[in-house]
């Protein structure tokens, strides 16, 4: 079992050494795709930077605007970003320095205290906790919204949450109201536009070789993965679902504690990781699926046509977005099952419990 979750962790890092993200200069700015996309310490990006990524984090700084989509967004206590922020997560972390607006949204948004925003700050999620410095108003919008003692807001606090706490220790120049309806978001500044031939290409190309590093290293457990979600998708999308929900709001919890803060980012890259795998995971049970209609079978084969046909219904404007959630709702699903009901047999291998037409050794 060691040893199969070590071969793991090197696949890991022999995608993300292998597999670089691919940048994209463009007039007055930077594009990048990769499954970690990181602005690192002491180096400075010139002009705006958009980019898309499993994990996106700027602990640098960047001359400009910048807009992220991730399944975490981190500006690091040691991150400037001398324009704009726009941001779209599972999670979203700012921990740094904003000179201009900040828009965010996720399953969980969280602006620390040492975090300093110059202009306002507008966020959407299913919580949020705000304990750093606003210059601006401060617009929320959530389930649950908190603002912390530290908390220093120069204009108006507008909320829209079903629960709103607020400590009597915040110090807010303006008024604080709730205020129903409240919508985020400025037309102005655009998602990340990175080329959607340039991203597809991309996805492919490291998720056929991450599809391959996991068949290569675990092929016992990938097949039982793989057999779980062609069994059990109903099931493997609901525990998928619950998953991908849950798992933010534990990291933004535990991120609530000064020793939390580096195992909530350590947490945060993980499930970046873990929700990359999901989807090649849910890719390879749609390869499964497609093939048995045909009367085909094959790993590889169900790798391969799975990744290709996910990818080409991904450009479908909105169908394809619906389809790439999906697939992974389920492969995601089906690895934590695979998880729960793997015991190891006496050579070593996996065995999938459960009722009898249910297990199958892999």
């Amino acid at each position: 079992m060691f040893k199969n979750v070590l071969a793991v962790l090197l696949a890991f890092v022999v995608v993300v050494g292998v597999v670089p993200g691919v940048t994209a200069a463009q007039a007055g700015g930077t594009e990048q795709v990769g499954g970690l996309v990181e602005v690192a310490v002491g180096e400075t990006v010139t002009g705006d930077l958009s980019a898309v990524g499993g994990t996106v984090v700027v602990a640098g700084t960047v001359a400009g605007d910048v807009a992220a989509t991730g399944g975490s967004v981190v500006v690091a206590s040691t991150g400037v970003v001398e324009g704009d922020l726009a941001a779209i997560g599972g999670s979203v972390l700012v921990d740094g320095t904003v000179a201009g607006d900040v828009q965010v949204s996720g399953g969980s948004v969280l602006v620390r205290d040492g975090a300093r925003i110059g202009g306002t700050l507008e966020a959407a999620a299913g919580s949020i906790r705000m304990d750093g410095q606003v210059a601006g108003d401060a617009r929320l919008a959530g389930e649950t919204v908190t603002v912390g003692p530290a908390a220093v807001v120069g204009g108006d606090l507008l909320y829209d949450a079903r629960t709103f706490t607020a400590s009597p220790d915040a110090s807010v120049a303006g008024t604080v109201r709730a205020q129903d309806g409240i919508v985020t978001g400025d037309p102005a500044i655009a998602p990340p536009a990175i080329p959607r031939g340039v991203g597809a290409v991309y996805g492919l190309l490291a998720n056929l070789v991450l599809g391959a590093a996991l068949l290569l290293a675990v092929p016992r457990f990938t097949d039982a993965v793989r057999g779980v979600g062609a069994r059990q998708a109903l099931r493997s999308g609901g525990v998928g679902l619950l998953t991908l929900v849950g798992v933010p709001v534990a990291l933004v919890l535990v991120a609530l504690t000064v020793v939390g803060i580096p195992l909530s980012l350590a947490g945060a890259l993980a499930f970046a990781l873990l929700l990359w795998v999901g989807f090649v995971y849910g890719s390879l049970v749609a390869g499964t699926w497609l093939l048995s209609l045909l009367d085909r079978e094959g790993r590889w084969l169900a790798l391969g046509v799975g990744l290709a046909v996910v990818t080409l219904v991904g450009l479908v404007p909105f169908v394809g977005g619906v389809v790439e959630f999906l697939v992974l709702l389920v492969g995601l699903g089906a690895f934590v099952l695979a998880v729960r009901g793997a015991r190891s047999d006496e050579s070593g291998g996996f065995v999938f419990g459960g009722t009898e037409d249910e297990s199958a050794a892999v």
